[in-house]
């Protein structure tokens, strides 16, 4: 097995660059891939679930160049639907690929089967293959029903409205609404329920006008696009500095005194996780923030103070909250995370367990987890990450109670950050 071994560390200062957003990066190629023209994306996420995005897309008869000695591509729009017919895609345990292309190849009138890793088909799809069912969408599931993998045929044209749950996966709602333009019909989504994660919804609707569609909306109930919705390429789109990513190294700054900065998200970000801030702040650390940066120290007194929280706005960056809580006075409880157990793992469970390795007592239950941090934190403890980049990112921070830790299978932080344990490594001390 291969591992990390992390020395003890008790202090955190520096500036760094963030990666580009995972969330507005898949965004980003997809709508680019089925805009007309070429666009140039610039300062593009480099990482596995990229990587396996990029790959589909050429797959499917789009063009994509990238430029030398950098992370700008230009991706050559096919203007609608892919003129490649029939095709097998492998999309890895990248969410946001697999939601968004079942959606995009639904419509394209071909013949497409959609495969990843293990975990991706232990995760829910049926919510939305059920919704493109009631729009015309043949699917069929290859394995066990509602999970992938799948098998896509032609589309047959039936209603104009459909509907999906939204309180298993934005993911469902966002791949939904950015493959409607192919129907070129005006199609209405219905949301049942509450909307979890609405921050990336906004993302979406925010990328869709970028690209030249407005989609109207009622509330966060009814979603519609209208039939004359065409992509058209902006020319040019940079991508945000990755919300989530930030969520640890403000989180270091907070333990560790700080201050830390993070630059490519502040203010002005389209991103709901800049939130995580306000959540910092409400735990007594010292939160300063620009329009393109946000830095982070510890309060004046040095110790963070325990917390209750719903995180529904804050569903990824929420998991730094509860390593956060191991440094904080008091019980810390975070609420309304029930999307952490269809995630690259089952976060609530997974973390309940590693968190309890160092010493606290945690309670789980299907919505929230509860965490009283130990009088100390034990030392050497061995940290399993159950192939989930941000359960290595997030523990990552123990090591700044002065305690060693070890990191198995820290590799896994390539789907989102590649770099995270060398950048976290020259900011912590």
């Amino acid at each position: 097995m291969d591992y990390l071994d992390l020395p003890a560390r008790v202090s955190a200062k520096g500036t760094l660059r963030l990666p580009g957003s995972k969330s507005i990066s898949n965004r980003v190629l997809l709508l680019a891939a089925l805009a007309e023209g070429t666009t140039r994306v610039c300062a593009l996420l480099d990482s596995d679930d990229t990587r396996v995005m990029l790959d589909a897309l050429r797959t499917l008869g789009v063009g994509v160049v990238r430029h030398a000695d950098s992370d700008d591509y230009d991706m050559t729009g096919v203007g609608g639907a892919f003129p490649v017919k029939q095709a097998e895609l492998f999309l890895g345990n990248a969410g946001t690929a697999f939601r968004s292309l079942t959606a995009a190849c639904a419509l394209s009138n071909g013949e497409y089967v959609l495969k990843g890793v293990a975990r991706m088909h232990e995760r829910p799809i049926g919510d939305l293959v059920d919704a493109l069912r009631l729009l015309g969408a043949r699917i069929e599931y290859l394995g066990q029903a509602g999970f992938p993998p799948l098998q896509i045929h032609p589309a047959i044209l039936a209603n104009d409205a459909t509907q999906v749950r939204g309180n298993v996966s934005s993911q469902f709602l966002t791949g939904l609404m950015m493959a409607l333009p192919l129907r070129q019909r005006t199609t209405t989504i219905e949301v049942v329920g509450e909307l979890i994660s609405r921050p990336y919804i906004g993302i979406t609707l925010a990328m869709l006008r970028r690209f030249g569609v407005a989609i109207e909306q009622d509330g966060w109930q009814r979603f519609s696009v209208p039939e004359q919705a065409r992509y058209h390429s902006p020319g040019e789109i940079w991508v945000e500095g990755d919300a989530s990513s930030a969520s640890y190294f403000l989180a270091a700054g907070a333990i560790g005194g700080g201050p830390v900065r993070v630059e490519g998200v502040g203010r002005d970000s389209v991103q709901g996780d800049v939130r995580f801030a306000d959540a910092l702040a409400l735990m007594g650390a010292q939160i300063e923030m620009g329009p393109n940066w946000i830095e982070a120290r510890s309060p004046a007194s040095g110790r963070l103070k325990a917390i209750e929280l719903d995180c529904n706005h804050i569903p990824d960056a929420a998991m730094t909250l509860a390593v956060a809580a191991l440094f904080a006075d008091g019980v810390t409880t975070l609420n309304n995370i029930a999307s952490w157990r269809v995630k690259e793992t089952d976060r609530i469970a997974a973390m309940a367990t590693e968190l309890r390795k160092v010493g606290a007592v945690v309670e789980e239950g299907a919505d929230y987890i509860r965490i009283t941090p130990p009088a100390a934190l034990v030392s050497n403890a061995v940290i399993d990450t159950y192939d989930d980049h941000r359960m290595a990112m997030c523990l990552s921070l123990v090591s700044l109670g002065g305690v060693p830790l070890r990191i198995n299978e820290p590799a896994c932080v390539n789907k989102t950050f590649p770099e995270y344990f060398k950048v976290f490594a020259g900011l912590v001390q």
